[in-house]
């Protein structure tokens, strides 16, 4: 429910109190004693679905130029009458001017917003070397990418070209300024003491965003869609700030790592895993918020706003597109290494175990292959350890063996390393 307050201008209180009587809302009125624009106060409460066609009808009288109003969340009404209106204003989403009210309170002041980025940034690219996982999502907690990425979509759909203009402009510079943190922050680190040498592409965490396939798309649209009903339905919002932070903020400080360790890879892949992102979670908040009805308040620039929205919505959809050729690639590539690591254990054990390189024991197998090499046409390393007993005869052709039948089963090609190490075993 909201409670509405409204000063009326002189001359104006019998068309104001004429359209409440008509929606039939009850309203208490006090005579205004303030400097003499206004002759009173009125207030009724409303359900929050029906303060946008209370108010736009307000304003057909002109009560919008020369008045205040005031819109609060009330914790309850009680009254039997209030029913009525439930009936009339059926539905969850807030007005227009509230979603214009958070959409600005969601993107703060551009000095606190680079603030907290810088500060977050930090925080979760420490997260990522030190390969914490508690330590990234706290870090989001502070992130704030929300408040641009929403208020971008509700200046589309309402034909506001600043409110668009800055939230774009904010999420762009947002993140360039969070690669270059985490950028000039692993170029402080990797030559200190303070981080031991370490090839960045081994660390989990990292991996996890170097490695983007389609599966990244759902974070994203996942994001932007509870984003986008937060605010329509005026819920809670920090912890969907959460969800689209971990989309945006680790893999853009992976991309500055990247830029610091000299690895053009991790810049591409963690760099890509950023922009799919950023275009998916727009994307879904845009739909979303045009789907729930948000129109601009005048008619005339509802025909603008439809027509920008269309032309953001499929040059949105033409990046994720053109984008979502390097997720494929990077998607197949994953999957060509799974094949590959799960067929080498998998065969070697089995022609191992079946007896026919004679008394060789099954030890390890290790596969060093990724998606790098997958895409750029490496073989893969295959390390297989068996063990013999001391009198045992070394076949010779152990390796080419093993690498015929992994050609054959998985399709790709291998190099094969065997180790044969001496064992004994107990009666």
């Amino acid at each position: 429910m909201r409670l509405i307050q409204l000063l009326i201008p002189e001359g104006d209180r019998v068309n104001i109190l004429s359209v409440l009587d008509e929606e039939g809302i009850d309203y208490a009125v006090w005579e205004e004693t303030g400097r003499g624009d206004f002759e009173a106060l009125v207030s009724f409460p409303v359900p929050t679905s029906g303060v946008e066609p209370v108010l736009d009808k307000l304003h057909a009288v002109g009560i919008k130029e020369n008045s205040y109003t005031i819109v609060m969340p009330t914790e309850t009404v009680v009254s039997e009458r209030i029913g009525a209106l439930k009936d009339r204003y059926r539905g969850y989403r807030i007005s227009r001017d509230e979603l214009v009210a958070h959409a600005e309170d969601l993107a703060p002041a551009s000095s606190t917003f680079f603030i907290f980025l810088v500060v977050s940034t930090l925080i979760a690219t420490t997260g990522l070397l030190l390969d914490s996982a508690a330590t990234i999502i706290g870090a989001m907690v502070i992130a704030p990418l929300m408040g641009p990425a929403i208020s971008a979509s509700v200046g589309a759909v309402l034909a506001d070209t600043d409110m668009t203009s800055r939230g774009v402009i904010l999420q762009v510079t947002g993140l360039l300024a969070a690669v270059v943190t985490a950028a000039v922050l692993g170029l402080l680190l990797k030559e200190t003491v303070l981080l031991p040498p370490v090839d960045i592409r081994t660390i989990p965490q990292v991996l996890e965003r170097t490695s983007p396939n389609f599966l990244a798309l759902f974070l994203a649209l996942g994001s932007g869609i509870a984003g986008a009903v937060s605010i329509i339905r005026g819920a809670g919002s920090s912890l969907v700030g959460v969800a689209i932070a971990v989309a945006l903020i680790p893999p853009a400080a992976t991309t500055g790592l990247g830029l610091a360790w000299g690895y053009p890879d991790v810049v591409l892949t963690a760099g890509v895993l950023v922009l799919v992102n950023l275009l998916a979670i727009n994307l879904s908040a845009l739909i979303l918020l045009w789907v729930a009805g948000y129109r601009p308040e005048k008619r005339e620039h509802a025909t603008r706003a439809l027509r920008a929205v269309r032309i953001r919505i499929a040059t949105i959809v033409l990046g994720l597109v053109l984008l979502s050729v390097v997720l494929g690639a990077v998607t197949w590539a994953s999957f060509e290494v799974g094949t590959v690591e799960t067929g080498a254990n998998t065969e070697v054990e089995a022609m191992v175990d079946s007896g026919q390189f004679g008394e060789l024991d099954f030890e390890t197998v290790t596969v060093d292959y990724d998606v790098d090499d997958v895409l750029f046409g490496n073989p893969a390393d295959v390390s297989v350890v068996v063990a013999h007993g001391p009198n045992a005869r070394l076949p010779p052709d152990v390796a080419q063996r093993i690498d015929d039948r992994l050609t054959e089963t998985t399709g790709e090609d291998v190099v094969v390393d065997v180790e044969f190490v001496r064992g004994q075993s107990s009666a």
